[in-house]
């Protein structure tokens, strides 16, 4: 890895010189010294973003803990994350901040982020609480470097969240069987336009676009001349667009590490062929070729009435089809935000079935979504979950 030259793409609002390939910290190994290894290995490499979060278990502690003991804090960029689902009032922001500090052994972060806020009323609520007059004064005193949010709603809502304040950066959902799905391209080209730098998550779709593809897929790429894995392919898919400035990948045994770092620094913006990209096109048909449900997430369908994330739960439902039922539980869940926008919120009115230019029987395909997708377990267990949260 030593005589790899690491890739850096510009941050546009901050002007800081971030790793193409970043360091995704939710799912760390379950070994200290495992984990120990890759984090310092990675920074060795170059790679200088590390995105945590305080929801993620242990994993602010132990980013925290190794870049002290190595003494590498200053010479990384740390992303981290803020529960705004746990801010009721104006003092539980500087509590929760307060916290992640503390774990990451730190007085800084350098890209802080609201995590997983879908809309703009979301975030009106927390300007009702003060967290514009909060976020002024940390940036102020350098506590925070630049302030962005994550993303996981409606795509039809991630535009006006993005102009509801002067935001440094986003963190959004991206590949190449998700390009009509959440923010999206469209999203993408949105954070371009307005000079933001664009922070990729799950560009393997949770891995599923790495060891899950079905075999015409996995056959497509095998034929190809560069001779690249699955993953690798997903990842040059991404870094081959000059609007994405890092792509997160959650690493957790050195010989990914290794790939991935191979994969970044032999994949400039635009250096895929005409032949290599057309690949992917037909990659994508395979895939699609085996859902049951022939949703291109155009949103015509929407908005829904009642709130429903319809292309959410087609996308999830063919996720769970195609690439395994805990694939797409997972998504849904995201999809829907904890199924509060989900198939069952469906009251069969009927007005995204005209709008469909696909003719799929919308109402038809909500409720096998909700039998496959919203076992009574999962009902129950979400409620649960939503009474937490609020």
């Amino acid at each position: 890895m030593a005589t790899l030259e690491m890739q850096y793409r510009a941050d546009p609002k901050g002007g800081k010189r971030l790793s193409a390939l970043g360091f995704g910290c939710m799912r760390l190994p379950g070994s200290a010294e495992q984990r120990e290894q890759l984090i310092v290995s990675a920074v060795e490499a170059g790679i200088n973003y590390f995105d945590t979060a305080y929801l993620y278990p242990g994993s602010e502690a132990a980013l925290g803990g190794i870049l002290k003991k190595h003494g590498l804090r200053d010479k990384v960029y740390i992303a981290d994350k803020l529960p705004h689902f746990k801010c009721k009032i104006g003092g539980d922001f500087e509590r929760l901040f307060k916290e992640s500090l503390d774990r990451l052994q730190t007085d800084y972060i350098d890209y802080y982020l609201i995590h997983n806020i879908g809309s703009r009323e979301a975030w009106a609520r927390l300007e009702g609480i003060g967290v514009r007059e909060w976020i002024a004064e940390k940036k102020e005193r350098g506590a925070i470097g630049q302030i962005g949010f994550s993303f996981h709603g409606k795509a039809g809502d991630f535009v006006p969240l993005l102009d509801a304040y002067d935001w440094d950066f986003s963190l959004i959902q991206y590949n190449y069987m998700n390009e009509n799905y959440q923010a999206g391209t469209a999203g993408l080209e949105a954070l371009h336009a307005r000079g933001l730098a664009a922070i990729i998550m799950e560009p393997l779709l949770g891995g599923n676009l790495a060891q899950k593809l079905p075999a015409k897929a996995r056959e497509l790429f095998e034929q190809t001349v560069s001779g690249r894995s699955p993953a690798a392919w997903a990842l040059k898919w991404l870094w081959d667009k000059p609007e994405v400035t890092v792509v997160l990948s959650g690493m957790k045994a050195m010989e990914q590490l290794t790939e991935n770092i191979e994969t970044v620094c032999d994949t400039p913006a635009g250096s895929l062929t005409q032949e290599e990209r057309a690949v992917f096109g037909k990659v994508h048909e395979a895939i699609a070729g085996v859902y049951k449900i022939p949703c291109t997430g155009c949103d015509y369908c929407m908005p829904c009435p009642r709130g429903v994330n319809i292309p959410g739960c087609f996308t999830s439902y063919n996720t769970s089809d195609a690439m395994g039922w805990i694939a797409g539980i997972s998504q849904y869940i995201n999809a829907t935000a904890i199924l509060e926008t989900g198939a069952s919120g469906c009251t069969g009115c009927g007005a995204c079935v005209k709008k469909c230019p696909q003719g799929i029987k919308i109402l038809d395909r909500l409720k096998d979504v909700r039998r496959r997708l919203e076992p009574l377990p999962i009902r129950g267990a979400m409620a649960v979950a939503r009474r937490f949260i609020k």
